[in-house]
């Protein structure tokens, strides 16, 4: 018999299956926020397709969670290169499923669901025993399960959906009592009209006001309002799109002061266990995550209120249905109190790819960044020439310090858009988690890192 490891991949199973020795067929689906966006009236607005082609191509984040008994569907096969890299690293790569064509516009569970030979290959792991682990479900998800078999190793996209808005958050944080900017959840237009009115009376005393969308995800639907102007157009626009549905999906609160951003998270299991994983320091632009800074520092007591406050959502959580992985978004306040309830979202994080890697190479003595680099491109590059530039600054096995690439595919991800022949140059990003023995370091391998790139 296999003896199991006791790392974040056993346990995940053991919460979603109630086995740790299951397979699972990992899909990153990453924002699928914007499928359960569809048919909300909010404040999203439309992705760029280069935009869109590049968090496409963040299911390659996928790999880092599985393990050699897991498969996870890409839609395309991984740099060679990086592929024996991860190998080199001593991590266990798990078996990957490609489509025959991919959509750079498409999610990948489009891809899967328009190519016969990837649901043909998913039905037969699913007559032995697999199950499938999406980054979240909506919809399409559900239909990659019912056409291929595979039992979904999470709840269904009605209940996914409803707890992932912001609109619930708020409201939970509300009946059990979790401190929260004052503010209104809105699901009508009366409800938007008595939060707008909120809103001017914070706006009279020169307190800023923030509209966020329901399911807004990486800064896109949020709007932060310093004038009565704005907030009454903004008011205007939302009331007549909103005249025939008679709903909304709105939240508006207070802008409050903070000294730091915390993401934490805790997993859910089927039987209602919940079991704190993590907390580190949430690294944020204008409202868009850049990446996560760890281990973070708090109080004794600032942990033990995030621990308790993790139950108590975690525990409605499962009241309510849910189960898996849960992300919460907090904030410390100026003078060291905190917000412990901003945000649920319970799907996969950011965090969650990280967890085996962080683990193995970002243990105790260690401090790290994980964030992503911006590449400016004219033609694909591949990962061993990557590889040679940051010669001297990548992790290995043997100094445990410096940058682990956790994905690859987003650095060319935007060529792929451009049109045959072009000229045009593109964005590339590359995802990463830099380890040091200390601060000092850290700051220095990110800088260095940051300026041979610029050099591409």
């Amino acid at each position: 018999m296999r003896v199991l490891p006791d790392n974040f991949n056993t346990r995940l199973k053991s919460a979603l299956v109630g086995r740790a020795d299951a397979s699972l067929v990992f899909l990153g689906n990453f924002e699928v926020e914007g499928q359960w966006a569809v048919g909300e009236l909010g404040l999203r607005g439309i992705a760029l397709e280069t935009g869109r082609a590049v968090v496409n191509r963040m299911d390659e984040f996928a790999l880092l969670l599985a393990t050699e008994t897991d498969h996870v569907v890409l839609k395309q096969e991984p740099d060679e290169g990086y592929l024996g890299y991860l190998a080199d690293l001593g991590l266990e790569l798990p078996r990957i499923i490609t489509p025959g064509r991919q959509d750079p516009h498409r999610v990948v569970t489009e891809d899967a669901l328009a190519d016969p030979a990837t649901i043909t290959r998913l039905a037969q792991l699913a007559s032995e025993g697999c199950w499938l682990s999406p980054h979240g479900v909506s919809t399409l998800e559900e239909q990659l399960a019912q056409r291929s078999g595979l039992r979904l190793a999470a709840p269904d996209a009605a209940i996914c959906k409803a707890v992932n808005s912001k609109i619930y958050s708020r409201r939970l944080a509300d009946e059990i009592g979790l401190r929260q900017a004052l503010g209104w959840a809105c699901d009508t237009p009366a409800e938007l009209d008595e939060a707008i009115a909120g809103a001017r009376g914070l706006l009279a005393v020169d307190r800023k006001v923030v509209v966020k969308d329901a399911f807004g995800v990486s800064g896109k639907g949020i709007a932060v309002i310093e004038t009565e102007d704005r907030l009454g157009r903004l008011h205007r626009m939302i009331a007549r799109r909103a005249a025939e549905q008679r709903r909304v999906g709105l939240v508006v609160e207070e802008w409050v002061p903070k000294a730091a951003d915390l993401n934490y998270q805790f997993t859910v299991g089927r039987d209602g266990a919940v079991r704190f994983d993590f907390v580190k320091q949430a690294l944020t632009d204008g409202g868009v995550h850049k990446g996560h800074r760890f281990p973070v520092s708090l109080t004794a007591a600032q942990l033990d209120e995030l621990g308790q406050a993790a139950q108590r959502i975690g525990e409605r959580l499962a009241g309510d249905g849910y189960f898996g992985v849960v992300g919460v978004d907090a904030m410390v306040d100026p003078e060291g109190g905190l917000f412990p309830l901003v945000e649920i979202n319970a799907r996969n994080n950011m965090s969650t790819y990280q967890a085996l890697v962080q683990t193995t190479f970002a243990g105790a003595g260690k401090v790290a960044l994980a964030r992503h680099y911006v590449l400016r491109l004219r033609t694909e590059l591949a990962f061993d020439d990557l590889r040679r530039l940051l010669h001297g600054l990548m992790i290995d096995r043997n100094t445990g310090h410096g940058l682990l690439v956790n994905n690859f595919a987003t650095v060319n991800a935007a060529g792929a858009v451009r049109g045959a022949g072009t000229e045009r140059s593109f964005d590339g990003r590359l995802y990463g988690m830099v380890v040091a023995r200390s601060s000092d370091e850290l700051t220095a391998l990110d800088d260095e890192i940051t300026a041979r790139l610029a050099a591409v």
